[in-house]
């Protein structure tokens, strides 16, 4: 159930703040950010500043693995200083000590440090912007790269995972259980005529190695300072075991279209080359003397494969009768799928300009 701020103040912030805190320190509770799974609001009060979260179980369906992951990514990177200078986020521990509250009635709540004096951006708007987040992405994944995938669960099943995908979309268009199906059978047939490329990532993935991996690197999920640089990277609900080739290819997806992803207007959507070019050295920058040449020629398909997964989620939510993504009109999970079908066939046209950019040798800033 959503919550107002009146609910949670009585039913969820008793389990993190003292009667005192509650009542007579200023305490001011407001939404924050503008995600598409879960609802995130900052507390702020005469003492302190925190991220109160609720997990969308629909989507987390084992909430408890997100928060315990955190909690051993925090730990890890804090003993990771010397090849890691960005700023650390913790879970906020409720009076009990536990790690998150859940109940049946008012569902799952976190709690998560807050990085004071910082901002998030929606949107790129330099190639400079483009290849600091890469770095910072790329160092965030270098940090890690000596982490026992193992010490993570897996949060959401099959997240990167392009088969299961086509055939979750198959079976919903299928079932029709709204009674949509009619309105995008030529993404239904586009989206099958792709599955050739599944071979290809089997091929791929069974010689690469395995590595902690982010799952959503895009811009929004970095907070930057003052001057704009970044500071920490957040929202590691999807950091996961993985192939290095999905975060750099979620990366590209969002950042280097000329147009938002729920763009209607297909005419205008196309690729930013000199975006993907500034993507591609800062990933390079920070990732270079950690990734096997293997998973360097891998990059390009994780670029393909995202955008492509992303529409085929897009159009199943959308079947499904929106379940997943928030939606702002009822059409708009389709809209996305269209968008990013179309930005899956630009990447596809511009393949013989844009792959050769990730072969060539970072250059490392001074």
């Amino acid at each position: 159930m959503q919550m107002d701020v009146n609910g949670i103040k009585q039913h969820v912030l008793p389990h993190y703040l003292t009667a005192a805190e509650l009542e007579y320190a200023n305490l001011t509770v407001a939404p924050l950010g503008n995600g598409h799974i879960n609802s995130t609001w900052l507390v702020s009060s005469n003492q302190r500043r925190m991220v109160l979260q609720q997990l969308n179980t629909q989507v987390f369906t084992s909430p408890w693995s997100v928060v315990e992951n955190a909690m051993v990514i925090a730990n890890f990177l804090q003993q990771q200083t010397d090849n890691y200078a960005l700023l650390l986020t913790y879970p906020v521990l409720t009076l009990a000590g536990q790690l998150a509250v859940e109940d049946a009635q008012h569902g799952f709540w976190r709690a998560i440090s807050f990085v004071e004096n910082s901002h998030s951006i929606e949107k790129m708007h330099t190639t400079e912007q483009a290849q600091q987040t890469a770095y910072a992405f790329g160092t965030f994944a270098a940090a890690l790269g000596q982490m026992d995938t193992q010490q993570l669960q897996q949060t959401i099943p099959d997240f990167r995972h392009l088969a299961a995908r086509l055939q979750r979309l198959q079976q919903v268009a299928q079932d029709d259980p709204q009674q949509r199906r009619q309105h995008c059978l030529q993404w239904l047939a586009f989206a099958e005529s792709q599955r050739a490329l599944l071979d290809e990532v089997a091929e791929m993935e069974a010689k690469l190695p395995l590595r902690i991996c982010h799952n959503d690197t895009k811009i929004n999920n970095l907070l930057f300072d003052a001057d704009n640089q970044p500071m920490a990277v957040v929202d590691l609900d999807t950091c996961m075991p993985g192939y290095l080739m999905y975060d750099f290819g979620d990366m590209v997806r969002s950042c280097c279209a000329s147009v938002a992803e729920d763009a209607t207007q297909l005419a205008e959507i196309d690729v930013l080359p000199d975006y993907f070019a500034a993507i591609s050295q800062g990933w390079l920058q920070a990732l270079a003397p950690v990734m096997t040449p293997l998973e360097r020629d891998s990059l390009w398909l994780g670029v393909k494969v995202v955008t492509l997964m992303l529409a085929v989620r897009f159009l199943t939510d959308y079947l499904d009768g929106d379940r997943y993504f928030r939606i702002h009109h009822a059409e708009h999970n389709l809209e996305r799928a269209i968008n990013q079908f179309t930005l899956y066939q630009r990447f596809v046209e511009h393949q013989d300009q844009l792959q050769p950019l990730l072969q060539a040798d970072p250059i490392f800033a001074e």
